[in-house]
């Protein structure tokens, strides 16, 4: 029989199996959800696993080769399984605190502005963006509250380390677990976050005989297996008529990924936001490309020291997993709830937009920094893949600089409504 340990985190790889075994095959959003979350096991939420050996038994100690000894800051940056945005340099973090400074500016310069990050990460963004705000004009710094969403306690340590010359002044920076802490249209400010959702727990989808149907994953013989069952989640349902409705037809062995989870995150959004502004960073696609012909088996990646696969039941909790967003849905979502879209765009775009070209003039070619910038720009890389949405309420439409440079025609994100 196949060791636990051949194939995952040895305690997550035993708790998915005991789940499977108690209720049947479950939905791949399942097993992303326990891979990646389980609070326990999961790839975000477990710390160092310097105990396995006892834990786990004879055959399946802890192996660093595996990944079972690094800590969850290991795991991400440029030494570790994928790096983002704010490890590239903190170029993002300043013009989002410039963004930020406009968005105050059209609110009205209200006492206090908070600004909500979902999923901080190591808290790189988070330090870079309130050293950003310490240059900005009229005690911006002094209204500032800045609230980090954060589930994960091993994320949550790292973050704390990162912002330590903040947290002794009064009222700063706050964690919450989650958004149902806020009340309905409790903030004025700024909500964002960067490479949130493309780490929701997703759906899989495929047609077959003309057919969609969900797959399941269940267990057999000391291995994850996938299971292909008829669609009965009628928000699946809902989800793939209006891909329809948008000329959006699904072919003969088509699979792809649904993800409800970031619907639900934007309605949650919308209510609480009073007045202010939602930017959503990820790299995803309109519906009409993300589910065109050229992406025949989805996007759904798997990412080991930097190595992309497209296996997700290999290296089960010791690897990222992630796929991309479909900014049509999220954008129709928010406007379903009350958000406003704003506009759309790329990281290239948005940055300069907020003036990236003066800061590279100050630089000096082929420098550490002006590299490092240049990376999160190119076209072919970073620059485009990357989008940016932005959404609004409470407030007349917002002039931009992030937007003021716009790639895509106003109508990319139009989708109808739910029937119903």
């Amino acid at each position: 029989m196949t060791q636990p340990a051949a194939i995952g985190h040895p305690g997550l790889v035993a708790a998915i199996a005991e789940d499977i075994h108690a209720s049947g095959p479950i939905t791949f959003a399942r097993f992303m959800e326990l891979a990646l979350y389980h609070p326990q096991f999961g790839y975000y939420t477990r710390t160092t696993d310097t105990n396995d050996a006892e834990r786990t038994g004879p055959g399946q100690a802890c192996d660093d080769r595996i990944g079972l000894g690094r800590t969850c800051e290991d795991r991400i940056g440029w030494n570790g399984d994928f790096y983002t945005s704010s490890d590239v340099h903190p170029v993002m973090a300043q013009a989002l605190a410039r963004q930020a400074r406009q968005v105050d500016e059209a609110l009205g310069r209200p006492d206090p502005f908070t600004v909500i990050e979902m999923g901080a990460g190591k808290g790189f963004l988070a330090r870079d963006f309130l050293a950003a705000c310490e240059q900005l004009p009229d005690g911006f710094l002094r209204r500032l509250r800045y609230v980090i969403i954060e589930r994960s306690p091993a994320m949550r340590a790292s973050q704390q380390h990162q912002l330590t010359r903040w947290l002794n002044a009064p009222a700063t920076v706050s964690w919450l677990d989650d958004l149902t802490h806020l009340e309905a249209d409790s903030l004025v400010g700024l909500l964002f976050s960067n490479e949130l959702v493309d780490a929701f727990p997703v759906h899989r989808i495929a047609i077959e005989q003309g057919r969609p149907k969900e797959l399941f994953v269940g267990w057999e013989q000391g291995r994850f297996v996938e299971q292909a069952q008829p669609l009965t989640n009628p928000d699946l349902h809902r989800y793939l008529q209006r891909l329809s409705s948008i000329d959006i037809a699904l072919p003969e062995g088509y699979r792809t990924e649904v993800n409800l989870a970031a619907v639900a995150w934007m309605k949650d959004v919308a209510r609480v936001l009073g007045r202010g502004l939602v930017l959503t960073i990820d790299y995803g696609h309109t519906a009409q490309d993300l589910y065109g012909p050229d992406r025949r088996k989805g996007t759904l990646l798997c990412y080991y020291h930097q190595m992309a696969s497209e296996d997700p039941y290999t290296r089960v909790g010791l690897q990222d997993m992630t796929a991309h967003i479909d900014f049509t849905s999220l954008a129709t979502a928010g406007e379903e709830a009350g958000l406003a879209t704003t506009g759309f765009t790329n990281q290239m775009s948005f940055l300069m937009g907020l003036g990236v070209e003066q800061i590279l003039d100050g630089l000096e070619p082929g420098s550490r920094d002006f590299q490092a910038i240049v990376h999160l720009l190119r076209p072919e890389g970073m620059g485009r893949t990357f989008k940016i949405l932005a959404q609004h309420k409470g407030v007349a439409l917002p002039e931009l600089d992030g937007l003021r440079f716009k790639p895509f025609f106003g109508s990319a994100l139009r989708m109808p409504a739910y029937a119903g």
